[in-house]
């Protein structure tokens, strides 16, 4: 395997790199809560809209579907994005979110970014690309159980990971992901020795996708894209909980995105630049104990993807209250406003953050 250092210049994403404000401050726990929602780890930064507001938008809102063209994206946009680009294979990477792994490299070019609670109540990130790549993605970190029923929905995606706890080995040989492991196939990843092990193992994701020559190509996994939708409330903050983690967003009227926030921290790439999407996902799900545990006994939890539930959606400054729904594990997920209108997306990255029912 060979070595290599990843340098906090703007080696992957300079083109787009520009002055971040840095010491902005984190988002903070206000407000009151909204209804069933926001029961347990999400929190919510200030006073919702009553429900017969939304109702209220109702009518308008079915005009505004059809005029935005409420639809999968066409042949020539992303289906995870909504912008300009070319259907490619989709590839999975398995992202350490601990302390010590930040600041990240490759988040900004991925597609699509999920945020998901593991042992001990810490995160973990997984970044899908398939309309561009960066040169190398990392720290890369070990899979899941759940990771493979959140998969199903993009085919047969190829996935990168380092590590895996031995009892999920036989689940992943028998799945139909493209398990590509730095333990098997260790040309495309390499270590940077400036940082400390096991947060330093990085990976080539044009030097992955040879090892899965027939992974999926990018389709439709359920998302809508279009303008600004009527309805929903103002909202400048938004962040979940877990137990010894927290993601926060704070949207930003200067840039157009929501910035993301690990632990009230602004979350870096190792372009300089801060970390953050055009739309935001707080999906309440249900967190079960698995049937794994990691080496010093604490037990994996399962994020059960497959079903429905509320969600929140943030994007251009407001957020609206959804529901999503995915009905088994190779279907899409889908995200609808009051009366079952599909909730519009805004183009570029998406960050879906799980949090507990």
């Amino acid at each position: 395997m060979a070595s290599d250092t990843v340098h906090s210049s703007p080696t992957v994403s300079s083109r787009r790199s520009r002055a971040v404000r840095r010491g902005r401050r984190p988002a903070v726990l206000v407000g009151m809560l909204l209804g069933p929602l926001l029961v347990g780890s999400l929190s919510l930064g200030a006073v919702a809209a009553p429900a017969d507001r939304e109702a209220a938008a109702e009518a308008g809102e079915a005009a505004e579907a059809a005029a935005s063209g409420a639809s999968a994206a066409p042949p020539s946009a992303s289906p995870y994005t909504g912008l300009a680009a070319t259907p490619g294979p989709v590839l999975a990477v398995k992202v350490d979110n601990s302390v010590r792994a930040r600041p990240h490299t490759g988040i900004a070019e991925a597609d699509l970014v999920y945020v998901a609670q593991v042992e001990a109540g810490l995160s973990r990130l997984m970044a899908v690309y398939s309309s561009r790549r960066p040169p190398v993605v990392g720290p890369v970190r070990s899979t899941r159980e759940s990771d493979l029923e959140l998969l199903k929905q993009f085919g047969r995606p190829a996935l990168a990971y380092s590590g895996v706890q031995k009892k999920l080995q036989p689940h992943i040989d028998r799945d139909t992901v493209f398990a590509v492991p730095q333990e098997r196939h260790r040309g495309p990843y390499f270590r940077d020795q400036s940082r400390r092990a096991p947060h330093n193992l990085y990976v080539r994701p044009d030097d992955v996708l040879p090892y899965a020559p027939h992974a999926s190509h990018s389709a439709d996994i359920g998302f809508r894209f279009g303008p600004v939708p009527p309805g929903g409330f103002p909202r400048r903050e938004a962040a979940v909980q877990y137990r010894a983690a927290r993601t926060s967003f704070t949207w930003s009227p200067r840039e157009r995105r929501w910035l993301a926030f690990f632990d009230d921290r602004p979350a870096m790439g190792t372009d300089g630049r801060q970390l953050g999407a055009s739309t935001v996902v707080l999906q309440y799900v249900t967190m079960r104990p698995s049937d794994f545990s990691d080496s010093t006994g604490a037990v994996t939890p399962y994020i059960e993807t497959v079903g429905s539930g509320r969600a929140l959606v943030l994007r251009d400054g407001r957020a609206y209250v959804t529901r999503w729904d995915r009905p088994r594990p190779g279907a899409g997920t889908t995200f609808t406003r009051l009366g079952g209108r599909p909730m519009l997306f805004a183009r570029g990255q998406v960050w879906i953050v799980y949090a507990e029912r």
